[in-house]
């Protein structure tokens, strides 16, 4: 039970092969890190944020939690953001959620998992949000998947109005919220049409998404 020599293994094994590659790639990444993009996805071990858009190391900064959700008062995330922000000046935060999310899929149906029920309740509130529009739809898998969608898009708002965001753009920096989701069926990323660049773009981007 205690044995992780593949783990292992397979870390040397990647390791020689980068090197290979570029055999200054490490030494250089030690040096600094200089990432333009956040990713803000959920914690699913089936969404690799880096490899899902073919970066290498240092190249993406991220924060993951279960069903990518972005609340005022979780300081993991707005410390993660604020650094991203302010200090690595990363021009792009992108918000992804995925198809078939199990998080999404237990607030929808409101199942009791214990802790995780509390973190759920900002996915539901998400839901109620949107009753009317998710009642369209007869089908549980197209409806849970629109919920997917509508919950990035939620957080995408979220995002764009925390303190951070909004002080970079009041001093003139240049960061671009975007809402992705990715299709764990097929691996590709789809845009939901919601990108947010300034405070008097927030209410028409995110009506319009909601509308897509």
């Amino acid at each position: 039970m205690r044995d992780l020599r593949e783990l292992l293994e397979n870390n040397r094994a990647w390791s020689e092969r980068i090197k290979q590659q570029d055999p200054g790639f490490f030494q250089a990444l030690a040096q600094q890190q200089t990432p333009r993009y956040l990713w803000i996805g959920c914690s699913d071990s089936r969404v690799p944020a880096t490899q899902l858009v073919g970066l290498r190391p240092g190249e993406l900064f991220v924060h993951r939690n279960v069903a990518n959700v972005v609340v005022h008062t979780d300081f993991n995330c707005l410390s993660v953001l604020q650094f991203a922000v302010d200090l690595l000046k990363v021009k792009h935060v992108i918000v992804c959620g995925h198809d078939g999310c199990g998080g999404v899929q237990a607030a929808m149906r409101n199942l009791k998992l214990g802790l995780t029920d509390n973190w759920l309740r900002h996915v539901q509130d998400v839901m109620h949000g949107h009753e009317g529009l998710l009642a369209e739809i007869s089908d549980e898998a197209h409806r849970l998947n629109r919920l997917c969608e509508l919950n990035v898009i939620e957080q995408v708002l979220n995002v764009s109005r925390t303190t951070i965001v909004q002080n970079a753009w009041s001093r003139g920096q240049e960061v671009t919220v975007h809402g992705w989701i990715y299709g764990i069926g097929d691996g590709l990323l789809r845009d939901l049409n919601i990108c947010i660049t300034n405070q008097s773009e927030l209410s028409t981007a995110y009506e319009d998404a909601v509308r897509t």
